[in-house]
């Protein structure tokens, strides 16, 4: 409580959503993934609060908004930080392309009102990161009197906040050169109330910053860097204790690849006794590479310690187009035993999938993803579109070169067409894209991952929730399953800045049908995904099915998977494996 005898500087995070194609809010009742960047500014803000950076008069209060699952109060920020005693600011964080055109809109109204507004986020650090000049949007925002932040915060917010609170804040704050070490540094935190408004109540942290590789569509590694760097053990223990005590157990560890971090064991190890020797019920997500299964002890210690899910970055089985994406890490003929290695211990596993590059056509896609279902034991897929971010070296390139990209940024959420693409219109890769998703979760293949999950000693109804929720969101609510959450909201008057607002008496009824229309079909898919499991059990010996992707992976045994014969071609042209003989030879 705010002691009477100080004044109160106001902080308030917002992680800004963006919009639909009706130019409406993406929001949920209950979101799905948490903004670790909302977790790092806030803990960051915390430590300045408890350090008195503005002095023992001032009290530094701080409030987090997740757009993705609530409307954000505009009028009620303005009267808070007016009303504050000394001042405040509204920071925009973890502001990605896709969602700028909402931060500008958020922007805009702050502005009216006068109040100081800083935007930072990968787009902003990006576009610095990797473009000669800034672009036009950021240009827009200064315009308004928008502060830009470029860079991590760590040891340098107690400087925006000191200039905000002196009322001189710079047009630009830019640290993309002099990046922060994480030994020791302050840890992420979001208050529980703020967690419990994700899906399964997930809060978030990094274990580590940065990534070695070169991947021509990756920004991770122009603005976080290539030299990576670490959280310690005890750093983790501690954090995660933080959470404890407030009742947040579960989290999602947001390193590009955990099992390239060079603390992995000290961390699991630390985690493995948190669960065995205290009984603290920990569980994760984690993102690691298609060699995982390389490192030894790492997918044992991984499961063990509670990574109850794993994201692996397959991006495509064709070395070609792994090739020109400078992802020549990913070993096609590796993809089987890496994940073969992760469902042997119990894991979930999902992984991400990039439609669109050059060399694509409907048929490849098509023929790709049939192959992709039958010969590995993927649980999850989430199909992508090649698509230049600003902050990457594909976006630079075709920058400089004057190539034609799509100048609305909203489009720039790996969902949408952005680019011409050589062999197909933009229709073509649209229906491609959505054919791939309605190909990967039909009932048939369904039913196979299902029974999958039987010889892993998943339980079958622990499948039924991520199968219906990658399965559903595209086809029912046309968004990206990681940007999806429980019960679509949609506020009539926060629209994007251009388009009309909609008549209420024509808004609201169209409303009630959508949102009936939308459960309904949920209920029939959830329901079809019951009838399956029950099939499964009532059939028994669960644990005994096997189909291709499962069986035994034999030294060579990859030669005969379809998978190699279709793209030995390229293997066979320096991709870096043995050569494959194909059936002529």
């Amino acid at each position: 409580m705010v002691s009477a005898a100080k004044r109160r500087f106001q902080i308030v995070l917002i992680k800004p959503s963006h919009y639909d194609d009706d130019g409406y809010v993406i929001q949920w009742l209950r979101s799905a993934i948490p903004s670790n960047s909302l977790a790092t500014l806030y803990g960051l803000s915390r430590a300045c609060a408890e350090q008195q950076i503005l002095g023992p008069e001032v009290e530094i209060a701080v409030e987090a908004y997740d757009e993705f699952n609530r409307i954000v109060p505009i009028r009620d920020i303005v009267q808070s930080i007016r009303t504050a005693g000394a001042g405040g600011f509204v920071g925009l964080v973890g502001v990605q392309s896709n969602q700028f055109p909402r931060a500008l809109d958020i922007a805009r109204q702050l502005r009216a009102a006068e109040v100081p507004v800083v935007v930072g986020g990968f787009h902003v650090s990006g576009c610095l990161a990797m473009l000669p000049e800034l672009p036009a949007d950021i240009r827009e925002a200064q315009a308004l009197g928008v502060s830009i932040y470029a860079g991590e915060a760590e040891g340098r917010l107690d400087e925006v906040l000191r200039d905000a609170y002196e009322g001189r804040l710079k047009p630009l704050y830019n640290y993309m050169d002099d990046l922060p070490g994480m030994e020791a540094a302050t840890a992420p935190f979001l208050p529980a109330e703020v967690v419990r408004r994700a899906a399964g109540h997930y809060s978030s942290f990094d274990a580590g910053r940065g990534c070695p590789f070169q991947c021509s569509f990756c920004t991770i590694i122009n603005v976080q860097g290539r030299v990576s760097r670490y959280r310690s053990a005890d750093d983790v223990e501690a954090l995660i204790r933080t959470n404890v005590a407030q009742g947040v157990r579960r989290f999602f560890i947001t390193d590009d690849n955990f099992a390239r971090n060079k603390n992995w064991e000290a961390i699991l190890d630390r985690i493995i006794q948190l669960r065995e020797q205290e009984g603290l019920n920990i569980k994760f997500i984690i993102q690691v590479d298609t060699l995982c299964h390389k490192t030894p002890r790492f997918i044992e210690k991984a499961l063990r310690a509670g990574a109850h899910r794993i994201f692996v970055g397959l991006e495509n089985i064709n070395p070609d187009n792994l090739v020109a994406a400078k992802k020549n890490q990913n070993k096609i003929w590796e993809y089987r035993k890496m994940l073969q290695a992760l469902k042997a211990g119990g894991g979930t596993t999902y992984a991400g999938y990039i439609l669109g590059f050059p060399g694509d056509t409907p048929e490849k896609i098509a023929r790709d993803v049939e192959i992709l279902k039958r010969e590995l034991p993927v649980d999850l897929v989430e199909f992508n579109i090649l698509t230049p971010l600003p902050g990457s070296e594909d976006h630079r390139k075709m920058t400089l070169a004057g190539v034609r990209m799509d100048p609305d940024m909203n489009k720039y959420d790996i969902e949408h067409v952005t680019i011409d693409h050589p062999a197909m219109s933009e229709a073509e890769l649209y229906r491609a894209y959505h054919a791939a998703w309605k190909s990967f979760y039909d009932r048939e293949h369904l039913e196979r991952v299902l029974r999958r999950a039987g010889p892993s000693g998943i339980p079958l109804h622990k499948m039924v929730l991520p199968l219906l929720w990658f399965a559903g969101f595209v086809a029912i609510e046309n968004v990206h399953p990681v940007q999806g959450g429980w019960f679509r909201r949609k506020v009539r008057t926060q629209r994007r800045s251009g388009l009309p607002l909609e008549n209420p008496l024509l808004f609201y009824p169209r409303r009630v049908w959508e949102v009936a229309a939308s459960h309904a079909r949920w209920l029939w898919l959830f329901l079809t995904l019951e009838t399956l499991r029950r099939k499964i059990l009532r059939e028994g010996s669960i644990e005994a099915y096997c189909d291709e992707s499962l069986e035994p992976v034999a030294e060579h045994d990859e030669s005969e998977l379809e998978m190699m014969h279709v793209h030995g071609g390229a293997i066979r042209k320096g991709y870096g494996a043995p050569v494959m003989p194909t059936a002529a030879e």
